[in-house]
């Protein structure tokens, strides 16, 4: 990040929010500013908080988004895996665009990985809220870094960056903050009880996960077999 941006994120963050106000400690001395001092992934599905959404797929409607996945998930409703080892053109075609798919997915990570050390590592904040806001952070000042810097990348950009500095599986010195205390897991109470067991069920419904699948494979097949 050139120095101009980053003056110019500081003084927005630090005029609106005192959190990353310096101030003096016992000592006198000013604190340093630490933007980062301080999971379940189907949270919003199952309280209903997630965003609504309607597609059709081989002439069938659906309303909740998935993942493309390899095959260590399980098979829920909200996953779509690939085929591990595809015997007809119908699947080999599928195999194809589901792992294409993915592997641009895992590429705009990596982007991310290469530039935030907090994505790079094994992460500290054990709050799934803290996580998601940090993520969105990380992607937000990537896009302004991209913005801020797009008329330099013909003369310095190098694509192998996306591929060296590769996580390590070392481990993380402290689970604690900064004040010694252990960081805190969320709390938030389930509103409808009821409504999340119904979530819950059609989350992890195996018929509605091979319904999408197979209604996936027809798709691709109908849209992208040269043969037809």
């Amino acid at each position: 990040m050139r120095r101009p941006l980053f003056r110019r994120i500081v003084d927005v963050v630090t005029v609106n929010d005192e959190y990353f106000q310096q101030r003096s400690d016992a000592t006198g001395s000013l604190n340093d500013i630490n933007v980062l001092h301080r999971s379940p992934i189907f949270d919003d599905v199952l309280t209903g908080r997630a965003p609504k959404v309607s597609y059709i797929v081989n002439g069938r409607e659906n309303d909740r988004a998935y993942y493309l996945t390899d095959g260590i998930y399980p098979s829920w409703s909200t996953f779509v895996k690939s085929i591990t080892f595809p015997t007809i053109e119908k699947h080999k075609l599928f195999a194809q665009c589901q792992e294409s798919a993915r592997k641009d997915v895992e590429r705009a990570f990596g982007v991310l990985q290469t530039r935030f050390a907090f994505i790079r590592h094994p992460c500290l904040v054990w709050d799934k809220d803290n996580m998601g806001k940090i993520m969105i952070a990380c992607i937000i000042l990537h896009n302004m870094i991209v913005e801020d810097e797009r008329e330099t990348y013909l003369h310095y950009y190098d694509p192998d960056e996306f591929f060296n500095d590769m996580p390590t599986n070392r481990q993380p010195e402290s689970y604690t903050e900064d004040d010694g205390q252990p960081f805190g897991f969320s709390t938030d109470r389930i509103g409808n009880l009821a409504s999340y067991m119904v979530n819950r069920e059609q989350l992890r419904n195996r018929e509605t996960y091979n319904a999408l699948k197979n209604d996936l494979i027809e798709h691709i097949w109908q849209k992208f077999d040269t043969n037809n």
